[in-house]
């Protein structure tokens, strides 16, 4: 069975070498804790750049413990729960397959699956390393981003139920591997487009449809 394994938030902290703040440092909560998860976000969460974060199509970010555990072998250290900027993160699922409308329910709490996370040069500071963007492109391992369908209160350890989405079945590491193409299949755009997508991806592609009819 899926757990729950840590719930992370973060507070506004300076970027360095950069005049800018960042939530991206989030820290897990203990063991006994309980979070209002809304339809926002979590409670408590600090959101700083919310043209790039935030939002109700990307209310809460997942990352998964099998990730987690590839990357730990990769960079050959150990990486606490939270140092990807996720809010949850979950074991028992294997994160690469997670699809587009892959429903996740915790307790009361029900999330959607949206899109899959973008690296950005706030996150190579983060990690550590200017390669960064690019080794995380090439992993193709980008956790998940949801939406919020029922909100409600979480507590880490909580048990997790991975309930796939019954129609087209598009992974968010597909997604990952369209960043940056100009030249998309029509054919994928539309079954894309038959999924709960993240709205400023359905815009996107909608749009290129449209210029090629």
């Amino acid at each position: 069975m899926a757990i729950l394994q840590s719930v992370n938030i973060g507070q506004p902290r300076p970027i360095p070498a950069k005049s800018a703040m960042t939530g991206i440092y989030k820290e897990p909560l203990g063991e006994e804790d309980q979070i209002e998860v809304t339809r926002d976000g979590l409670a408590g969460d600090a959101i700083i750049d919310r043209k790039h974060h935030g939002g109700v199509d990307q209310a809460v970010y997942i990352y998964f413990a099998d990730d987690y555990a590839f990357w730990e072998e990769t960079l050959e250290r150990e990486i606490a729960p939270g140092t990807f900027g996720e809010n949850l993160t979950i074991g028992g699922v294997e994160g690469r397959s997670v699809c587009v409308g892959d429903r996740f329910e915790i307790d009361d709490v029900v999330l959607e699956v949206t899109a899959h996370r973008t690296p950005c040069n706030v996150f190579a500071v983060r990690m550590g390393s200017p390669a960064w963007v690019k080794q995380f492109f090439r992993a193709g391992r980008p956790g998940a981003y949801c939406r919020v369908l029922e909100p409600g209160q979480i507590s880490p350890g909580e048990p997790v139920i991975h309930v796939p989405f019954e129609g087209d079945r598009i992974s968010v590491s597909q997604l990952l591997a369209l960043e940056g193409k100009r030249d998309i299949e029509p054919e994928l755009m539309r079954r894309v487009l038959k999924t709960p997508i993240h709205y400023k991806m359905r815009a996107d592609f909608e749009e290129r449809l449209a210029t090629l009819f």
